[in-house]
């Protein structure tokens, strides 16, 4: 299970923010984010874009790239992760897009996951997960590797300050 806390922790120590944007999970890394005791000080919010056309409406992933390529794949990620920190004013934005199954999407297999952290500078890390189990396993473990990857980018970064 993700350590919650120690990314919070972190980004409080570094003066940063954090903004979610979730299709697969509906909600689920901001309420795992806003269970902990304190989260304000480095939780902004978040946007729940479980529509194709709300990734485009709301966080400005390009609908050519939508029109191409279908909610599920990393580019998306990236612009949705990107998007969420430019709309919540967050340092780092987060963003997840999969499919939680039961049944294939866009010929895209069930348990196919993107999950993208956009950095300050606009750098993004983004994982590819091929998860296996039932729609709410899937569904958690995007949530567990979201904030793994969150965390391993505040690592990585161990140091740099932003406002």
């Amino acid at each position: 299970m993700a350590d919650v806390a120690g990314v919070l922790r972190m980004l409080v120590e570094r003066g940063a923010t954090v903004a979610v944007a979730e299709s697969l999970t509906g909600g689920l890394i901001g309420a795992a984010i806003t269970a902990v005791s304190g989260s304000s000080k480095a939780f902004r919010g978040g946007v729940i874009s479980y529509a194709t056309d709300l990734k485009h409406e709301l966080l400005g992933v390009p609908a050519d790239l939508l029109a191409r390529e279908g909610a599920v794949h990393a580019d998306v990620a990236a612009a949705m992760a990107a998007g969420v920190a430019r709309v919540c004013g967050a340092t780092y934005g987060v963003a997840v897009t999969g499919v939680a199954g039961p049944e294939p999407q866009d010929g895209k297999p069930v348990g196919l996951v993107y999950a993208a952290v956009s950095c300050p500078g606009g750098q993004i890390s983004f994982r590819e997960l091929r998860l296996e189990g039932s729609r709410e396993r899937i569904r958690v473990e995007t949530v567990d590797e979201a904030v793994d990857l969150l965390s391993g980018v505040l690592k990585a970064n161990i140091g740099e300050h932003s406002g």
